[in-house]
């Protein structure tokens, strides 16, 4: 097996898979001890008519540089193909800005093509390339070098059988005539703003029991200093505090640091020092909001009146469509798209796009009362009111 551990022989590498119709890509990386993802192998495979060459980049070898590959993602003549890629293209947005195009995610092409929700690479090996899997590197130390044979084989393997599920489900695509719709969910993976953490909005992940703007205020200003904390020191958000932690400092709104060593949550660092004082200011600096800049929960679907008959018969409506187009019903619309549908909600995915076409056209028509459900045998269908 080929490791690459010089610039050099990425950029040769590189310019021979310049010349194929596409490369699939993998990577290992680590990401329990930092905030960014520290990524430690790059998996790289074409064919060519003598096979397929395969090779491991090592981005953790001194004076290796990326670029090479890098220059490969900006070729829009060759197709990146990943399985479930959005954390890999995460990796490579923060390194250096880069966002591979055109991109091909197998994962997204599997529920397309009915293979089910968030369907695993090792299932589509077992399915399409009718191998076997060795997952017993899966979570082994990738930083740490060199790497055993085990390690190499099992980082291989995810990109030499990839070729296979993506002739497979490319070539499936095209019978079915659904390659439009992998297109549409491809954008959101080349969005840029997919891979930006902004320190404003962290506070909206937080869960909290309260919608009062006070509250809220801290929260916000907690959640933005851990985040930017977090950011600039390369470390988890939970090493800084964890959600409930923040949860409690919003309650209980600690003026110095002897009130924060009678937390209960925060962690013991964290109740002196840099983290203390900013912990004292986001406080502070949240109780000191004007009104009107208090943030809010919006949340219209909360208001909606929903019809919970109408709701439990657009579930049966999307399984019937999805089981006689073969696609995953979550890629359609999830339990909150039909709870809002069934509330008068008409702002929500299952509605544009190709989720149109396969549900949201009848799914209309049954809200609006010119279609209900009758069952024909084995199988539910709509009939005309």
């Amino acid at each position: 097996m080929k490791k690459i551990t010089t610039t050099e022989a990425l950029a040769d590498f590189c310019k021979e898979a310049a010349k194929r119709p596409y490369v699939t890509v993998d990577t290992e990386f680590l990401r329990e001890r930092t905030y960014y993802s520290k990524l430690c192998l790059v998996q790289l495979a074409y064919q060519d008519e003598n096979g397929e060459d395969a090779v491991l980049v090592d981005p953790l070898a001194d004076g290796l540089s990326l670029e090479p590959l890098y220059d490969l993602y900006r070729d829009v003549g060759v197709v990146k193909v990943f399985h479930a890629a959005r954390q890999d293209l995460e990796i490579f947005f923060v390194d250096a800005g880069v966002i591979p195009e055109p991109l091909f995610d197998t994962q997204v092409a599997a529920m397309v093509c009915g293979f089910g929700e968030q369907v695993g690479y090792e299932t589509l090996v077992r399915k399409i390339a009718k191998a076997d899997l060795d997952k017993s590197s899966r979570f082994t130390d990738w930083s740490r070098r060199p790497l055993t044979d085990a390690q190499s084989k099992y980082a291989l393997a995810d990109v030499t059988h990839l070729r296979d599920i993506y002739e497979f489900l490319s070539a499936q695509l095209d019978k079915s005539g659904r390659k439009k719709w992998v297109a549409e969910e491809m954008a959101v993976l080349k969005d840029p703003a997919t891979y930006q953490a902004d320190p404003d909005a962290a506070w909206k992940r937080v869960k909290t029991r309260t919608q009062s703007g006070r509250f809220l205020a801290i929260v916000r200003e907690l959640a933005r200093f851990r985040e930017i904390y977090a950011q600039e020191r390369n470390i988890p958000r939970s090493r800084v505090y964890k959600d409930d932690a923040l949860v409690e400092l919003a309650s209980t709104k600690p003026q110095n640091e002897a009130d924060l060593g009678r937390s209960r949550l925060l962690l013991r660092e964290a109740r002196r020092g840099d983290i203390a004082q900013g912990i004292l200011k986001a406080v502070q600096d949240g109780v000191n909001v004007k009104p009107e800049d208090m943030p809010t929960v919006v949340n219209p679907r909360a208001k909606l009146q929903v019809n919970p008959a109408l709701a439990d018969m657009l579930r049966v409506l999307l399984k019937a469509k999805t089981d006689q187009e073969g696609v995953a019903q979550k890629l359609v619309a999830t339990s909150a798209d039909l709870d809002a549908l069934a509330g008068g909600e008409r702002d929500v995915p299952a509605l544009k796009g190709w989720r149109r076409e396969v549900f949201g056209h009848e799914a209309l028509r049954m809200c609006d009362g010119l279609v209900g459900l009758a069952v024909k045998g084995q199988k539910v269908v709509t009939v005309t009111l």
